[in-house]
C-alpha cells in the first residue's frame, strides 16, 4: 500500500509494483508493525527486482524522461552532466523524505556515472533511480529527531521526520509539497501546528484512500472479489457481486466518517447502506437500477448497521454453510479486542468443523462445542455471537429458515452486553459497548504507530481513549488526536 502509492507520486508509476513482493507478517494486523517486519533473502531479491522495473519505466521513453526534469527533453553532451544532477538533487530528497546530506549528491552522480558508461543517459538515470528505491532512507521510515527545547531529555522528530508521520498516518505516501514547506517552516514543531496540518490532511481526498485501508484490513471484506460458492446452492452469487459487497461497505464507511455523523457507533447502527443495480437485484431490493452506487434505506427488522451488511456475513463465512465460530471469533477478537488462544495439542485434533450432515441448522451442528469441556472453554463465548447472525446464510442473503427450520438467532455476548434477540439487538448493544469503542480506538493507534500495544504502552492506550470518548467516538478526530499523544510527538527512549 505505502509502497505502492510513495512510487506513484514520486515517478508517476501506477503500475502497483508491490503487488509482486512477498508477503509479510501482519503482526498487528495491520502489516506495518516494526517489532515483527524483517528482510528475508527473497524479500531482497524482490525488492530490487521491483526497483529495476520502477526506474526502467521511468526512464524507457523520452516523455518519461521529461516527467522528471525538463532537461532531460532535450539532453546533449554539453548539458548531460548538469541534467542529471538536477534530476538526482530534485528526486533523491522526495525519495529519502528529507534534505540531502553533504557528498550524497555527489554520490549519486558516481553511480549515474557507472550506469551511464557505454549505455544512455537513460540507463544512469536509471541506475540512480534503483539505488534510491533499495536504499534505507526509502524503504524505511528513519528517524534521529532533535532534542526538545523544552524537554532536553526527550527527542522530537524533525520538521521533515513529523512530515513523514503524518504523511504516512493519514495519506499513505511521501509528504506532498506543502507539508514539506511547512517541516522548513518549523511549522511541525509544535503540538498544535501538527494538529493542524492534520486536520487540513483529513479534507484531502487522499486520506480517504487510508480509511479504505484501514478497513480492508479490520474487516473480513480485502478477499470478496475472490470469494466463490457452490453455484448450485447459491446461483446469483459470483466473485463480481463479492467485488460489489466490498464497495458498498467502503461507500457506507466514507460517507459516515466524512459526510455522516462519523461516529463508530453510528457506522455499527446506520439505518442505510450504498447499493447499485446489480447488488440491489442480488439482495432482492427494488428501485435501484443502473452502475452508480446510492444511499438506500434499509429494513431496519432484517438489516442494522456495518456488521449485517452481505459483505460482511460472506467475508466470515469459509464455505457453503455458516459458521458461527468464525463469525463470533471476529466479532470478539476484532472488534472487542478479546484475545482467543489457538488450540494445540489434543485439543486443536478435535476442533474440527462438524459434519455438515449433523444437525439441520448451525445451532445443532455446532452444539458440540459446548457440550465438550475440551471444547466449551472458548466456544461458550464465540459461539453464542456467532449464533446472533444466523439470518444471514453464507453469501450474506437475510433468511428465516435453515433446511425448512425457523432459526433461532438468539445469542450471548460475554461480559456486560448478555444476552441478544438477533442481529438488530446485537449490533446495538455493541454499538453502545465501552469495550467495542475502547477496542477501535486500539486498532487506530496500533496502526498509527505500527504496533502492537502493550502494557508498556498503558499511559498512550488511555489518552486515545479518554480523547475518543470525549470526541462522542468520532473516527476523524480520533485520528487528529492519535497526532497529539506523546507517542507520536517524540521519540520512544532508545530510539534515537
Amino acid at each position: 500500500f505505502e509502497y505502492n502509492r510513495t512510487v506513484r507520486d514520486l515517478l508517476g508509476d501506477t503500475t502497483e509494483p508491490a503487488l509482486s513482493l512477498p508477503s509479510e507478517d501482519v503482526g498487528n494486523g495491520f502489516g506495518n508493525d516494526a517489532d515483527t517486519l524483517s528482510v528475508s533473502s527473497l524479500l531482497a531479491e524482490q525488492l530490487g527486482t521491483v526497483a529495476e522495473g520502477v526506474a526502467r519505466r521511468a526512464t524507457d521513453t523520452p516523455e518519461a524522461l521529461a516527467r522528471l526534469a525538463p532537461c532531460a527533453s532535450d539532453v546533449r553532451a554539453e548539458n548531460e552532466e548538469a541534467c542529471a544532477r538536477t534530476i538526482v538533487e530534485r528526486l533523491a530528497p522526495l525519495a529519502y523524505r528529507r534534505p540531502l546530506a553533504a557528498g550524497e549528491a555527489d554520490e549519486l552522480l558516481a553511480l549515474y556515472s557507472v550506469g551511464r558508461t557505454d549505455a544512455t543517459f537513460a540507463a544512469g538515470i536509471a541506475t540512480v533511480i534503483e539505488a534510491l528505491l533499495q536504499s534505507p532512507d526509502f524503504l524505511y521510515r528513519v528517524e534521529w529527531g532533535t532534542p526538545d527545547p523544552e524537554r532536553p531529555e526527550l527527542r522530537r522528530p524533525t520538521g521533515d521526520e513529523m512530515a513523514t508521520r503524518l504523511s504516512y498516518l493519514l495519506w499513505g505516501t511521501m509528504p506532498d509539497e506543502q507539508l514539506r514547506r511547512a517541516a522548513q517552516a518549523g511549522e511541525l514543531s509544535t503540538k498544535e501546528g501538527v494538529r493542524a496540518h492534520a486536520e487540513r490532511m483529513l479534507e484531502d481526498p487522499r486520506s480517504r484512500t487510508t480509511i479504505r485501508f484501514f478497513f480492508d484490513n479490520l474487516l473480513p471484506i480485502s478477499s470478496l472479489a475472490d470469494l466463490e460458492r457452490n453455484a448450485e446452492t447459491f446461483p446469483t452469487f459470483s466473485r463480481a457481486v463479492g467485488a460489489l459487497m466490498r464497495e458498498e461497505t467502503q461507500r457506507l464507511l466514507e460517507h459516515e466518517i466524512f459526510e455522516g455523523e462519523g461516529t463508530w457507533p453510528a457506522i455499527l447502527t446506520a439505518p442505510y447502506t450504498f447499493m447499485n443495480g446489480p447488488l440491489a437485484e442480488f439482495y432482492g431490493v427494488s428501485g435501484v437500477t443502473g452502475d452508480e452506487f446510492r444511499k438506500v434505506d434499509l429494513d431496519t427488522t432484517q438489516r442494522l448497521g456495518i456488521l449485517t451488511q452481505g459483505g460482511m456475513m460472506a467475508g466470515t463465512t469459509h464455505s457453503n454453510t455458516t459458521n458461527p465460530v468464525v463469525r463470533g471469533s471476529f466479532v470478539l477478537q476484532k472488534l472487542m479486542c478479546v484475545t482467543i488462544p489457538l488450540p494445540t495439542g489434543d485439543i486443536l485434533e478435535k476442533v474440527k468443523p462438524p459434519d455438515p450432515y449433523s444437525g439441520k441448522t448451525a445451532r445443532e451442528r455446532f452444539s458440540q462445542h459446548s457440550e465438550d469441556p475440551t471444547c466449551a472453554g472458548c466456544h461458550q463465548f464465540m459461539d453464542p455471537v456467532g449464533f446472533a447472525f444466523e439470518n444471514y446464510d453464507a453469501v450474506g442473503l437475510y433468511r428465516t429458515t435453515e433446511n425448512d427450520v425457523v432459526i433461532d438467532p438468539s445469542g450471548t455476548v460475554p461480559g456486560e452486553l448478555g444476552d441478544v434477540s438477533g442481529p438488530i439487538e446485537l449490533a446495538q448493544k455493541l454499538a453502545e459497548s465501552e469495550d467495542v469503542q475502547r477496542c477501535f480506538s486500539k486498532r487506530w493507534a496500533e496502526y498509527a504507530y505500527g504496533l502492537t500495544l502493550r502494557a508498556e504502552d498503558a499511559c498512550t492506550g488511555q489518552a486515545i481513549r479518554d480523547a475518543f470518548k470525549a470526541s462522542g467516538y468520532n473516527v476523524k478526530q480520533l485520528l487528529i488526536d492519535l497526532t497529539q499523544t506523546d507517542a507520536f510527538l517524540y521519540l520512544a527512549p532508545g530510539q534515537e
